[in-house]
């Protein structure tokens, strides 16, 4: 495997058995090539990142819609909780959720992508997530699976 001055494999290629803040760096550093190939650990070690991110983004929503005003509303059918007054807390975090989404969705494709090629398989496959009820199941599979050499042919030294 090639390194680069400091040790580190360079961009093209993928750094197999990755520490969690090396692949966190390396997420943002490669933010949205689609070309090359990201190990396993590359993967998985942003994936638990990004999850508990959203998963304490997520409870603070949670925190804050508990603390809203709301108003209860009854009609002839049915009776109703409406939010009149978001808390402060509710809409800061649920603003940070729609940031940090819009901020790693295409990365995280790109990473998916380069997960992908590393096991030999074609970026695109990624794509089969639109598949109702089996299409992720069938992605999370092909993510799982370990690298192999034949997926060097996904590489492009030439980019850096």
């Amino acid at each position: 495997m090639p390194t680069g001055p400091n040790g580190q494999p360079p961009l093209w290629a993928p750094w197999y058995g990755i520490s969690l803040p090396n692949a966190v760096k390396r997420f943002f550093t490669k933010y949205i090539r689609f070309d090359g190939r990201a190990s396993r650990s590359e993967f998985w070690w942003w994936f638990l990142v990004h999850s508990v991110v959203l998963t304490v983004l997520w409870i603070l929503v949670g925190v804050g819609f508990a603390m809203s005003e709301r108003q209860t509303v009854t009609t002839g059918y049915s009776v109703t909780s409406v939010m009149t007054s978001p808390s402060p807390l509710y809409l800061i975090a649920y603003s940070l959720v729609g940031l940090f989404g819009l901020a790693t969705i295409v990365p995280f494709l790109a990473l998916a992508w380069r997960r992908l090629h590393d096991a030999n398989f074609a970026g695109p496959l990624y794509l089969l997530v639109l598949i109702p009820f089996v299409g992720a199941v069938i992605v999370l599979v092909l993510l799982l699976m370990p690298s192999k050499p034949e997926g060097q042919r996904f590489d492009r030294p030439e980019r850096g």
